[in-house]
């Protein structure tokens, strides 16, 4: 049981880490780096303590309930495929750590860079280790966020900028579809859970939706990997810090993509359609990748454009649909980490003691940092597929399974042609790397002196490149177990022999490992020439930029498709806003009950005389109020009010306590705080336009008047129709009337249903609450209210002499007399308000009341503070912290519904049982009012938060008009300016 908790705990730690790295100080680089190393360290100590446990197919797992009803269960499991990720994770993610304390300057907010590595390690670490298809999208989303700060982390470069816009639309999208594709594969498979999709691969194979489904799948796993036709994105992340570069393009975010398709090999491949979509993006993005690389002149660049054609290579293996294939691809997976991270850190490395990755200015390096040369050399010999070393191993392993025989022709020419090839632009490109930075005559343009960088600096470099000659060298004993605990937990127990031997003989294979080492080294001879004239970009190929596409296709949606719609459908008014919004409204609904509205609506019943008149009042109302809005905006305001009342009358007269409690304390709050808004909205005037002018004026609101009778009677129908269908035996009311107490707890109903049976829909509307409560208080700190707004209303005019004559002082401000009985009176009301709330609060579950209804109530008793004493008296007299009450709110809400988890229930089970209490006796206690009280305590703090909002206003001081700007005209004005 300890490992799958550990499970969780390796998932959720860097998250944890991630927000206390936030929080420090920015010239703590030492205490992050030690932060994040520590996380890494010990998601690497579990993944390798846990490895006995998941040998021979064996699968770990642990299951949180969270909405089982809907198949939506957090499952993290552990199977030999995510133990390698989590190896190459939390491996390589720590000699990063290491590597980028002393890369990076100490002048970068380096805390910052630390908790958005850990924050992506965390997402990474999700994404491989979920066993639920929903919660690998979320996480899989997460490493596009996560990424898109990372490699933006130098945001005042516009190439940072633009590499990480680039990177998040593409992988964003793709992400998009992925989860479009897990849910049609939930939907053929009956379930979301990894386990039941992993065993239903001829389910899925004969399902008329296994096309769609595969095609979006693959798009997902083509973005992340910066295959064809989206390999563009990848070399301009390369403006991110080399650790990041290192860390992202070696073991974790384009290997996300890899590990999609080989997560879903068992169950997607083998058919015609995998074949053909994967293999031919795949040899594709191998031999333009390698082509490309060749003739890159920054070390970054070229080690990018050779990330995308292995990515390129492993992605052919997959498409092969060949079990052997597939064991080629986990094995190259493993090595590229290796290579390809320690060739990263040298390209940095070279940066940091040179100050340019420029091939051009770069040659003779060895002579001044023989030891870093000498990694890097033997680095890129892996790279190239050089005997004796891992990089070897994988692509003879390649070159074997694409030497097969095939009846199809594309298999038996095409394949082992441009596996040749692109092993030949991979030796050519590796001896560009060595030999035009390493030798040849010594660097004339550089600004410093190259020098070794610090001994622990380079020490992960050295880690990887040993692990490449190691493995290289004796590959069964220290790669070959767990490379098959990988391999078995996805071919399956039928795993075909496979040998990771060094030499094989004299074979095919062979054949062309030898073409490709000779025949590259005999095209990087022949290309010499060429590239030593320091030309931009590959020939042929220059001008066929993935690019121009992306931001062409990025310039037409974003500029002329925003363009056509901002003046179709734009406009800084509010009024023309909310009409298309109602607009659409009609539309989805008439689009919904078009043609069903006969059987919907019952035929008319008799209704009460009393309760009609009450209605009619109510529709009075509400036309009145219309009417006045314009221009008496007051008037309108109580208008709207009675409405409100007819409202709650409504749901008295139905038997429904609750709500109408709740609808009256709404109706007071709301009905005041727009009351204390009204004051600063401008003078409405009337028009002065011309008879035209006028016209359209008058179609405009006979046009508004038409709508809001649709969207009314719309309504009126809509509602008619849900209160008059007939009630059916069994129906969910029922449901909830017979078990509300027997699983509440509670009497009241409504109130079990809001924190118990539907508690997860009362966290989402709280926390809609608390963000709308945010905006409006960001919004109304950047308004400044007109200056005729500022100054005090006429009735407060009447007594300017006496306020001047007679103030009485309160802790040094000064109170007027204006209303001073009734003010007195709302301030002694405010220890009863809280009683109120207190009492309302704790009744909620067995009567009417509940922490929304007493939170309203508490708010009234601030409302009343703020209005009887003032801005300043109630903020000097009163610790008021809205944001802290909504940050705890939103906490205790979820922390009771965390709690339900450590007893092994579904998220936001409630416990009720009653305690025995001296001097009371026997009371009813539920976790519930614990997630009540989260409710309660973000209620107070969001309206509070709006009306300090709106309180604020009146301690401001008025837009002004802007000094002009005065020009000193000689040298003694100006010197006065500047003083």
């Amino acid at each position: 049981m300890i490992l799958p908790i550990l499970l969780v705990t390796i998932v959720a730690l860097p998250f944890a880490g991630a927000l206390i790295g936030a929080l420090l100080p920015r010239e703590q680089q030492t205490t992050g780096a030690w932060l994040a190393g520590l996380i890494a360290a010990f998601g690497l100590g579990v993944t390798l303590w846990s490895y006995p446990q998941i040998t021979n197919g064996n699968v770990v797992r642990i299951d949180i309930p969270w909405i089982s009803s809907l198949g939506l269960d957090l499952i993290f499991r552990l199977d030999g495929l995510s133990w390698l990720f989590c190896l190459l994770i939390t491996g390589v993610g720590l000699l990063v750590v290491l590597y980028a304390r002393y890369y990076m300057s100490p002048k970068d907010p380096v805390t910052r860079f630390f908790s958005f590595f850990l924050a992506f390690m965390g997402a990474m670490l999700g994404v491989v280790l979920s066993g639920n298809l929903i919660q690998l999208v979320l996480f899989w989303e997460l490493t596009s966020i996560t990424s898109f700060l990372l490699i933006g982390y130098w945001f005042h470069l516009s190439a940072a900028r633009d590499g990480a816009r680039m990177a998040l639309i593409v992988t964003g999208l793709g992400g998009q579809a992925l989860l479009l594709g897990a849910l049609i594969i939930g939907h053929i498979v009956g379930s979301y859970d990894l386990d039941v999709v992993l065993a239903s691969g001829d389910l899925i194979k004969a399902h008329p939706l296994y096309v769609p489904a595969l095609i979006l799948v693959l798009l997902g796993a083509l973005t992340k990997s910066a295959q064809f036709p989206f390999q563009f994105w990848l070399p301009h992340a390369m403006a991110a810090p080399t650790p990041v570069s290192a860390y992202l393009h070696s073991a974790t975010m384009v290997k996300a993509g890899v590990f999609l398709l080989v997560r879903f090999w068992p169950v997607m491949a083998g058919t015609d359609q995998w074949f053909w979509i994967v293999t031919f993006a795949g040899l594709t993005t191998l031999i333009l990748g390698a082509y490309a690389a060749i003739f890159q002149t920054d070390l970054k660049g070229l080690l990018a454009y050779s990330t995308i054609s292995h990515l390129g290579l492993i992605t052919t293996l997959l498409g092969m649909s060949s079990p052997l294939a597939a064991v080629a691809a986990i094995f190259h997976i493993a090595n590229h980490a290796t290579f390809k991270a320690s060739l990263f850190m040298a390209a940095g490395i070279i940066d940091h003691e040179t100050g340019t990755r420029d091939i051009r200015k770069l040659s003779g390096i060895f002579r001044f940092m023989p030891f870093t040369a000498t990694l890097a050399m033997v680095a890129s010999a892996a790279m190239a597929g050089v005997p004796l070393l891992n990089g070897f191993l994988s692509k003879e392993m390649f070159f074997s399974e694409t030497a097969l025989r095939d009846a199809n022709p594309f298999v038996n020419l095409a394949l082992p042609i441009g596996a040749t090839i692109a092993g030949m632009f991979s030796v050519a490109y590796s001896l560009r790397f060595v030999h035009g930075v390493f030798f040849g005559p010594a660097p004339t343009q550089l600004d410093r002196v190259p020098h070794e960088p610090p001994a622990l600096m380079r020490r992960p470099i050295e880690i990887l490149v040993l692990a490449c000659l190691i493995v290289g060298v004796i590959p069964g004993i220290t790669i070959g177990p767990f490379l098959a605990a990988a391999v078995v937990s996805v071919t399956g127990p039928e795993t075909p022999y496979y040998s990771l031997s060094v030499w094989h003989g004299f074979n095919v294979p062979l054949a062309m490992s030898a073409v490709a080492l000779v025949g590259g080294v005999l095209l990087y001879w022949a290309l010499y020439g060429y590239l030593q004239r320091g030309i931009e970009g590959p020939p042929l190929i220059r001008n066929l930029r993935g690019q121009r596409i992306f931001e062409r296709v990025l310039t037409t949606i974003s500029w002329k498709g925003a363009k056509w719609m901002e003046r179709r459908f734009g406009t800084r008014r509010l009024q023309p806003q909310l009409a298309l919004l109602v607009l659409f409204a009609i539309g989805a609904a008439v689009a919904a009950v078009w043609g069903r509205l006969g059987e919907l609506i019952a035929p008319p019943t008799r209704m009460d005389p009393a309760f009609a008149a009450i209605w009619l009042v109510g529709i009075c109302c509400a036309i009145a109020a219309s009417y006045q809005a314009k221009f008496h905006r007051l008037a309108a305001l109580v208008l709207l009010g009675a409405t409100g009342i007819v409202t709650c009358i409504t749901f008295v007269w139905f038997s429904a306590p609750d709500l109408a409690l709740t609808q009256l304390l709404v109706e007071i709050v709301t009905t005041v705080l727009i009351l204390l808004g009204l004051r600063w909205l401008p003078k409405r005037v009337a028009f002065a336009g011309d008879d035209v002018a006028l016209l359209k004026v008058r179609i405009r609101r006979v046009r508004d008047l038409a709508i809001a009778i649709v969207a009314g009677m719309g309504m009126a129908l809509l509602a008619y129709a849900v209160m008059t269908r007939p009630v059916l035996v069994g129906s969910i009311g029922d449901y909830f009337l017979e078990h509300a107490y027997k699983l509440g707890g509670g009497t009241n109903v409504v109130n079990v249903m809001l924190v118990d049976f539907r508690g997860f829909d009362t966290l989402g509307e709280i926390t809609v609450l608390g963000i709308v409560a945010l905006t409006v208080f960001a919004l109304l700190r950047r308004f400044r209210p007109a200056a005729e707004s500022v100054d005090k209303p006429e009735q407060q005019r009447l007594q300017n002499a006496f306020d001047a004559q007679q103030p009485e002082r309160y802790d040094g401000e000064t109170v007027s007399e204006y209303l001073l009985v009734p003010a007195v009176i709302m301030q002694w009301m405010f220890p009863v308000i809280i009683v109120l709330a207190v009492h309302v609060f704790l009744r909620g579950h067995d009567q009417p009341g509940g922490g929304f209804a007493a939170g309203i109530i508490m708010s009234i008793g601030f409302i009343l503070q703020y209005m009887a004493a003032g801005t300043r008296w109630v903020e000097d007299h009163l610790r008021i912290l809205p944001i802290r009450w909504i940050g705890f709110g939103l906490l205790a809400a979820m922390g009771t519904g965390l709690g339900s988890w450590v007893f092994g229930y579904p998220f936001l089970t409630s416990h009720f049982q009653y305690a025995e209490l001296p001097w009371i006796g026997r009371v009813p206690m539920a976790t519930a009012l614990l997630f009540d009280l989260g409710v309660f305590i973000l209620v107070v703090g969001a309206t509070v938060l709006i009306l300090i909002a709106l309180a604020h206003q009146s301690v401001r001081s008025p837009r002004a008009a802007r000094p002009p700007v005065r020009v000193p005209e000689t040298e003694a004005q100006i010197g006065q300016e500047v003083l």
